[in-house]
């Protein structure tokens, strides 16, 4: 982020923002930021630190996910490879294979996770993250969380994971032309698990 007068900030992003933002290489994308202090050696200095999320959404997942006993800011930014709505189901589920399966994240802390935030991630659960939003602040190719949460009850009600479930609903989301409808939106799910 680079300021008028010279001045820079570095804005760190958690792992799967940093993946979406490669479609965006070239335009203008807006962030909502996260400012907070950071102490290294035992507290002796003080940094001040700019996290960057894709929607509001990923903040306050992101500000939730960080009141965990053993998640820092920067171990949660790490952590985050995945989108805000399947680590949300692999809290709810417990699914702990998952959560451990995300950097930083071991057994204990995993357990840490799932009993800590059980209950709280309920409204983060089939929310599509945004996509980028360019400089006039409409995102770009925002898929209706409506219209997520809806494919989701769905593919639940067929027996599918919520986790794998929202992974392959994020997959046909972000594609050139998303599904305008549940009902394509299951079919497309369906063609991305058949290996189309």
């Amino acid at each position: 982020l680079k300021l008028p007068g010279g001045l820079t900030y570095e804005v760190l992003l958690p792992a799967f923002t940093s993946a979406r933002l490669g479609a965006s290489i070239g335009r203008d994308v807006t962030l909502h930021t996260l400012h907070y202090m950071e102490s290294q050696a035992q507290g002796a200095t003080i940094f001040p630190r700019l996290a960057g999320f894709l929607s509001v959404t990923d903040k306050q997942f992101f500000e939730l996910f960080v009141t965990c006993k053993g998640i820092g800011h920067r171990r949660a930014l790490r952590a985050m490879t995945l989108s805000t709505s399947q680590i949300a189901g692999a809290i709810a589920d417990r699914d702990l294979a998952l959560l451990q399966s995300l950097p930083e994240v071991g057994k204990r802390t995993a357990e840490t996770i799932a009993v800590t935030l059980k209950g709280k991630v309920d409204r983060f659960l089939g929310a599509a993250s945004a996509g980028p939003t360019g400089a006039d602040g409409e995102t770009v190719q925002t898929p209706s969380g409506g219209l997520a949460r809806d494919a989701l009850q769905v593919l639940l009600q067929l027996g599918e994971n919520r986790a794998q479930a929202t992974a392959w609903i994020d997959r046909a989301l972000s594609s050139d032309d998303p599904p305008k409808d549940a009902e394509a939106l299951v079919t497309e799910v369906y063609r991305i698990k058949g290996g189309g």
